[in-house]
């Protein structure tokens, strides 16, 4: 699978946010993530098609949680505060 994203920065943010979360059945599914360029690259290895289908739709989940993580607070969140002067 491929999802791309604006910018390598935040196809590298995805990835160690996705990454940290192991898969449940380790000895069934295997999966690598890597970055090429603005994309994440998912590459998945399952012994049924119903455990491809699983896998998928629960790393499609985590994606769309950090993309609109991203949209929310990246901008906001890559700003470092200045400090008021009072």
């Amino acid at each position: 699978m491929r999802i791309p994203f604006a910018s390598e920065k935040h196809a590298h943010i995805a990835q160690q946010a996705i990454d940290v979360d192991r898969e449940l059945q380790p000895d069934l599914v295997k999966r690598t993530l890597v970055v090429e360029n603005t994309e994440l690259v998912a590459t998945f290895t399952t012994l049924t098609v119903r455990l491809a289908r699983l896998t998928s739709n629960a790393f499609l989940e985590n994606v769309d949680l950090v993309v609109r993580t991203i949209g929310e607070f990246g901008e906001d969140a890559e700003r470092v505060p200045v400090p008021s002067a009072s």
